[in-house]
């Protein structure tokens, strides 16, 4: 390959995911080529992750891993981006990798890409100051918003999904949390800027968004602008745009209106992700969530009750600080009671700075941690696996977003992985599958023929869920 290659890795949530992609996109603009491989590239970037240990351990690994690289090809440009970063990198971080030439926090590439374009100033700091001027300017006349936000590279097959950032940050501070302390306050984007994205987006092929944020249902709060139901209809004008996602939801601010956006409005999907964190009332206070269990019992009822057919998604983190064994069976016992469609679990790992860290005692030995997040997975296990059971012998509708091990591969609008074989080209089409098979992480399906987006709007095959 001639020209000028780039490599991405990134570990984390779907925000860095999105900002991977912008990355990729502003390369190719530059006239970059992606490449498999870090040593084969001369631009690499590393977006990181340290919401957990386990995570930042691998992303601090990475970078070390790249110092040979350095020494071979000292012109290779090393870039980090995301949490280990922060909104404002440290001297120790610089200290720590000195063969790194450029420290981006999340979701701003533009110090890489004014070091690449041989910008003479102080590339990181004139270049956040350029971005924070353009989000005053945008939201001091957001109708003058004409130019798209290109997100996706120009290289390679186009995806069928895609994430997009509606409110960076987070204001809330959950004691175990390290996220505002690495993305900053909440800070929401202009509307017509999402939605000129969103058509953007859809102009090259993408059929599905997933309007992200750390709190997404807090969207519009800090501006006292729309909020997140004012922006779900305003995506949904989109035309050519077959459905709409949103994460992560609060408890607290998962309003009646949102609610009814996701009822009301066809092309947003059925899901909602919404974490308990723990099912006992004192852990909560703790963590400082701002609800109790049986708030978020009535929440769940509420959703069911408003959107027919809904799956509910939530997280849950085992060995807080001073949680009991008493106080982990409550949180079992939630779960085995609401039944959810899914449960992300992880095990709790301090992290420096946050209230939990600096006030609290990890005094839940890592055994007993292990033994209670293996508790919850059989459990989940078992309830994923008799929820998607029921489907067996029904068609439902998935969108197919790529091939995997000889089978394609799609998923539902209540996100649940579907596969399937046929000889023909089903990549960003609608499929109604036959369930032929299901377990609890995916199901094996027959294809029956093709969907329309205005059939798909209708909600397929969804199991009943006992109250």
């Amino acid at each position: 390959m001639s020209g000028k290659r780039y490599h991405i890795w990134t570990i984390g949530c779907q925000m860095n995911e999105a900002d991977s992609a912008h990355v990729a996109a502003c390369l190719e603009a530059l006239g970059y080529e992606p490449v498999d491989r870090a040593e084969q590239a001369d631009v690499i970037v590393l977006n990181t992750c340290v919401v957990r240990q386990s995570a930042e351990d691998k992303a601090v690994g990475r970078i070390q891993s790249l110092k040979s690289v350095k020494r071979r090809r000292p012109e290779t440009i090393i870039a980090v981006m995301g949490c280990l970063v922060g909104v404002k990198p440290s001297p120790q971080l610089r200290e720590r990798f000195p063969f790194v030439d450029v420290f981006m926090p999340p979701s701003e590439p533009e110090p890489l890409i004014a070091l690449l374009a041989g910008e003479d100033l102080e590339a990181e700091a004139a270049a956040r100051e350029r971005a924070e001027t353009t989000r005053r300017h945008a939201w001091q006349d957001v109708a003058s918003v004409t130019q798209t936000v290109r997100h996706l590279a120009l290289s390679g097959e186009k995806p069928v999904t895609a994430h997009v950032p509606v409110v960076y940050g987070c204001s809330h501070a959950c004691t175990f949390c390290i996220i505002p302390l690495r993305r900053g306050v909440e800070r929401s984007r202009p509307l017509e800027e999402i939605v000129a994205e969103v058509r953007d987006l859809v102009a090259q092929g993408v059929r599905e968004v997933t309007l992200l944020g750390q709190i997404v249902d807090r969207y519009g709060y800090d501006t006292k602008g729309p909020d997140l139901a004012d922006l779900l209809h305003a995506v949904h004008e989109v035309e050519d745009l077959w459905r709409i996602r949103f994460l992560t939801s609060h408890p607290n601010y998962l309003t009646d209106r949102i609610l009814d956006a996701v009822a009301t409005l066809p092309k947003v999907c059925e899901v909602i992700e919404v974490p308990i964190q723990a099912g006992d009332d004192e852990v909560l206070a703790n963590m400082r969530r701002g609800y109790t269990a049986d708030d978020y019992r009535a929440l769940v009822a509420r959703i069911r009750e408003r959107i027919p057919g809904v799956a509910i998604h939530t997280d849950v983190i085992v060995g807080f600080p001073g949680e009991t064994a008493e106080q982990f069976q409550r949180t079992y016992d939630i779960l085995a009671e609401l039944r959810l469609d899914k449960a992300h679990l992880a095990m709790y790992s301090p992290r420096p700075g946050t209230v939990a860290a600096r006030r609290m005692v990890d005094d839940v030995p890592p055994e007993e941690k292990k033994r209670r997040l293996k508790a919850l997975e059989a459990l989940q296990a078992e309830v994923v696996g008799e929820i998607n059971r029921r489907l067996v012998g029904e068609i439902v509708t998935v969108l197919v977003d790529g091939h995997h091990k000889g089978k394609w591969r799609g998923r539902t609008r209540t996100d649940k992985l579907v596969f399937f074989s046929h000889p023909d080209d089903w990549h960003g089409r609608l499929a109604k599958v036959r369930i032929t098979w299901a377990g609890p992480w995916s199901m094996q399906g027959e294809l029956v023929g093709e969907a329309t987006p205005e059939e798909d709007a209708v909600p397929s095959a969804v199991p009943a869920h006992e109250m």
